[in-house]
Order: C-alpha cells, then structure tokens, then sequence
C-alpha cells in the first residue's frame, strides 16, 4: 500500500512544521492492512493520548489527524475516533483514563433498548441493553449512556466484566464489514458516572466531537479525489474533468467549513445552540460533500475501479455505511428547528447574517 499524505484544512504555508511531522509520524505507524482490527485498536492505543483535545487551541490539527486517517482507511478512522473521543470526554470531565485500556463510545438510542443506572455504594450499577455499541467485542472500556430516572447520565465501564455480554446478531454490512456494531446486554454491571446526569449530551465537546466525525469522512472523500486523478487508461475526457472540477469545489466549500468550525471552536464561539449550529452545519455541508464525491466518482470512472480495485471498492462501501452516522434530512431540519427557535427567542438569528458564527 502507498503512504497516505496527510489531509490538511489549512492552507499548507500556514501550518507549521510540527503539525507537518505529527501528521507524518502518524501516517508512518498506521497498519498497512485495513481488516486488522487488532492492529488498528492496538494503534489507537498508542496514538490517542497524542491527538490535540479540541478548544484547546489545535481543533484543526486533531480534525487533520483524522481526516488523514480517514484517507488511509475507514476502518482504522473508525476505531481510533472513538476512542479519542472518549479520551477527550474524560478529559473535559476532569477524570483520569484507565490506564491501557481501549475505548468505545456508546451513546445511541434504539426502539426496545433501554439501559437503567442504579446508585449501588460507591458505584452505579448498569441493567439492561444498549444497541449500536461498535467494537465492543475489541476494546476494554467503553463510555455508555443509561438512563437514571428521566435523565441520561454517561458512565465508564469495563467491557470485560462478567456482567457484560455482547449479542450475537448477525452484521451483513458491506461497508465497514470488520467494525461490527453489536448490542450489550448488562446485569448489574459495575460503573462509574463520568460527570453529572445530563451533563454528557448538554456539554458543547458533545456537537464538537460530532464535526469530528465529519473531518474522517471529508478524508475518505479527498482519498476518492485522488483517485480520479488517475484514471489508468481511461482518456481524461470532457465529463471526467467536468467531475473532477466539481468535485474540486466541494472539498473546497468542506475543507472550509471544518476550518471554520474548528477556529471557532478553539476562539469559544462555539458553544450553547451556537455551538450546535456551527457543529451541525459542517456536518450537512460534508455528508453532502461526500455524498456527492461518491456519485461523481463512479460516473467518472464507471464501474472498472469498483470491481477490481479492492482497496478503492472498500473505501466505497465503507464511506457509504459511515455517512449514516448522519441523519441526512432530519439533522437538516433539525439545523432548521434550531433556527427557527434562535428567531423566535431573540432579536437575531444564528449564522444568518446577526455575526454569529
């Protein structure tokens, strides 16, 4: 496999040397092999400490980390986001990580599952399933979302406990094939709270982590860019340029508003609903930008790269199955739900125009 470059938001001459060998250093490490989930979970073991924690002043450079992951290969980016982002969580609730342990982060909620919390001494007990747990058969710790009374609270737990058992359900997915997501079924399972009940989903990192996300998958889409920047014996005709320009044009309009996001982030603009606007509106502008790199891509170069290329066709089919993490037309009108009350409550309207970022 060819090394990846590293993908960048800023303006190359603006970023410094430093940033420029991380990004290297991480690149060099990365496994070669895009199946082994091993050597992916024990990478982001070894790496996940080093990533900048975002409003710290390096929003851009952690969102670059991940986005040059997420070019080399979905399913590494897919492992070590998560447990970054778990990282950071603790560090923002002022909280020491278990040492060697590896993380997931299970926040989702599914029609039929539902996890309690219950004060037990000096711990909580976890009672119940929770669905969409990814990795859970592979790292060591998770952070969960259960609910306590009406409230969700988040809490640390130990994968490993007897207490806690993944299901068994099938996972057919194309995309992603290797990062199977599998419930878990807890029986007083032993945790510890990770801030106050509410705090996880009321915090700004909580809309920041999300256009985290958003960064891997602008990585994927710059890795299809590259692509159509060889199609092989395939005579660069008119439609090809065609696409290829305006594919050009949507990483550009994405780089920017993830850099956007990020600067805002680390000046502390970016919290309360403005925060979730910022967070939301990189996220739609991406997972549109991708959506539409993917299409473009296949017109380009037709069918040739996706049934003989295998490291092309997975990077396809597994950034195909990573955009769901967005909701397309309802986290639209969830953006315009939060417009509409920011209009109905005050004299201006974030990001129309009032100054707002």
């Amino acid at each position: 496999m060819e090394p990846t470059a590293p993908v960048l938001l800023r303006p190359a001459d603006t970023v410094g040397d430093d940033d420029t060998a991380y990004l290297d250093r991480l690149l060099a490490d990365a496994p070669a092999d895009d199946r082994d989930l091993e050597a992916h979970v024990a990478f982001a073991h070894r790496h996940g400490a080093g990533f900048p924690l975002p409003g710290a002043g390096r929003t851009a450079l952690r969102w670059e980390a991940l986005a040059s992951l997420g070019a080399h290969g979905l399913q590494l980016a897919r492992t070590v986001e998560p447990h970054t982002d778990a990282l950071a969580v603790l560090a923002e609730a002022d909280q020491q990580a278990v040492a060697g342990a590896t993380w997931g982060v299970y926040a989702a909620e599914a029609p039929g599952a539902r996890l309690d919390a219950t004060p037990t001494g000096d711990h909580w007990s976890l009672t119940g399933d929770k669905a969409w747990c990814s990795l859970a058969d592979h790292v060591t710790h998770a952070l969960v979302t259960a609910w306590a009374g009406e409230t969700r609270g988040l809490f640390q737990v130990d994968l490993r406990q007897s207490s806690v058992v993944t299901d068994e359900a099938p996972w057919v997915s194309r995309g992603l094939a290797d990062v199977r997501s599998t419930g878990l079924r807890c029986d007083a399972a032993v945790a510890y709270p990770v801030g106050a009940p509410g705090w996880y989903l009321e915090r700004d990192g909580f809309a920041h982590g999300g256009a985290g996300v958003a960064a891997v998958w602008y990585g994927a889409a710059v890795a299809l860019s590259r692509r159509l920047a060889q199609p092989g014996g395939r005579e660069p005709d008119q439609v090809l340029l065609m696409h290829r320009g305006a594919v050009e044009a949507d990483l550009h309009a994405a780089r920017t508003v993830l850099a956007d996001a990020a600067d805002a982030i680390d000046r502390g603009i970016a919290g309360g609903p403005a925060g979730v606007l910022v967070a939301g509106r990189a996220r739609l502008v991406v997972a549109d930008c991708c959506e539409r790199v993917l299409t473009r891509v296949e017109h380009a170069l037709g069918p040739q790269p996706l049934v003989a290329e295998e490291r092309h066709a997975a990077r396809v089919a597994d950034l195909r199955t990573y955009l769901r993490q967005h909701h397309a037309e309802r986290d639209a009108a969830a953006l315009g739900r939060l417009l509409t009350t920011a209009a109905a409550s005050s004299t201006g309207t974030p990001g129309t125009g009032d100054g707002a970022p």
